[in-house]
């Protein structure tokens, strides 16, 4: 018999709420439409991109939007590559100014080649 009594109280707490929740909910019509979520910190236009800028780089996340996975499997490969370009223009312009200061200083010989030379 409580275990009846409990039941009937149970349910009728929960018709009251389902009620108001439907009688209450429906004056204020649908919800707004949400603007669209934007980019935060996007990458700099007054300056090359450099890995940390895509490292810090994120995408909102939206209903039927992308993968999380995917797009930061894509950022990670963009950050490699620049990370290896970078590496390797700072090779090349190394190598350049070596170059560069090669050509400047001209070989000095020995006084003996340069008579030979003459001769």
């Amino acid at each position: 018999m409580v275990m009846f009594l409990f039941l009937v109280i149970a349910l009728a707490v929960v018709v009251a709420a389902v009620t108001l929740a439907v009688v209450g909910g429906g004056e204020s019509g649908p919800l707004p439409e949400v603007a669209p979520e934007r980019l935060q910190d996007p990458l700099p236009a007054d300056r090359p991109v450099d890995r940390a800028d895509v490292e810090s780089l994120r995408f909102p996340v939206a209903p039927r939007g992308y993968r999380m996975a995917d797009v930061d499997d894509a950022l990670g490969r963009l950050a490699a590559e620049l990370a290896e370009r970078d590496s390797r223009i700072s090779d090349l312009e190394s190598a350049l100014a070596g170059a560069r200061a090669a050509a400047a200083h001209p070989r000095q010989d020995k006084p003996e080649q340069q008579q030979e030379e003459r001769r």
